[in-house]
C-alpha cells in the first residue's frame, strides 16, 4: 500500500528542494514555456544542467518531477515566448475598463465568464494573453491595463 504524504510536508519539501537546487541560477520563469510529460521534464533538467551543476537526490528529482507534471504537464497551457509583459504605469477607470473588456471579451463570450471568475494577477494574464491567441483583438499594454483592472474588480477578494 503506498503511503501518502502530508501536503504541508510535501509542499515544504518541494519549496526546499527548489530553493536549494534551483534557484541560485535561474528561476521557474525558465520552465513557464513549457508543457511537458514526466519524460520530458526529465530530458529537460538533464539538459539545462549538463555540466552537473544540479545534483539533485533522487527523492528530491522525483518530488520536482512531480510537481512540474502536476503544474506545468502535457494537459496545462505553457505562457507563450512571444509575450513580455510591459510595465504600466497609468492605470484604467472603470468605463475604459469597460470599454475595453466589451470589445476584446465579449466577441467570443459573454460577461458572466468575466464577471464569475475569481483570479490572482497572473493567472489573469495567462487567460487574457490565451484568448488574444484564440482571436481577441488587444495589444500588449492593453494586456497589462485589463490584467490590473481584472486583478483590481475580480480578483480572489470573494466580497466582489
Amino acid at each position: 500500500m503506498k503511503r501518502l504524504v502530508p501536503i504541508a510536508l510535501m509542499l515544504s519539501a518541494l519549496f526546499t528542494t527548489i530553493r536549494n537546487n534551483c534557484t541560485e541560477c535561474h528561476g521557474i520563469d525558465d520552465y513557464a514555456f513549457f508543457a511537458l510529460d514526466r519524460a520530458g521534464w526529465q530530458k529537460l533538467i538533464a539538459n539545462k544542467h549538463q555540466g552537473g551543476e544540479a545534483n539533485l537526490s533522487d527523492a528530491d528529482r522525483n518530488l520536482l518531477l512531480d510537481y512540474l507534471v502536476s503544474k506545468l504537464g502535457p494537459e496545462t497551457k505553457p505562457f507563450p515566448r512571444s509575450y513580455v509583459p510591459p510595465v504600466i504605469t497609468t492605470f484604467f477607470s472603470d468605463p475604459e475598463a469597460y470599454r475595453l473588456r466589451n470589445q476584446a471579451c465579449t466577441r467570443c463570450h459573454g460577461l458572466d465568464r468575466v464577471s464569475g471568475s475569481r483570479k490572482a494577477e497572473e493567472a489573469w494574464r495567462v487567460t487574457v494573453v490565451d484568448m488574444r491567441e484564440r482571436g481577441a483583438r488587444i495589444g500588449d499594454e492593453d494586456i497589462e491595463w485589463l490584467v490590473e483592472w481584472l486583478t483590481r474588480v475580480w480578483g480572489t477578494n470573494q466580497d466582489k
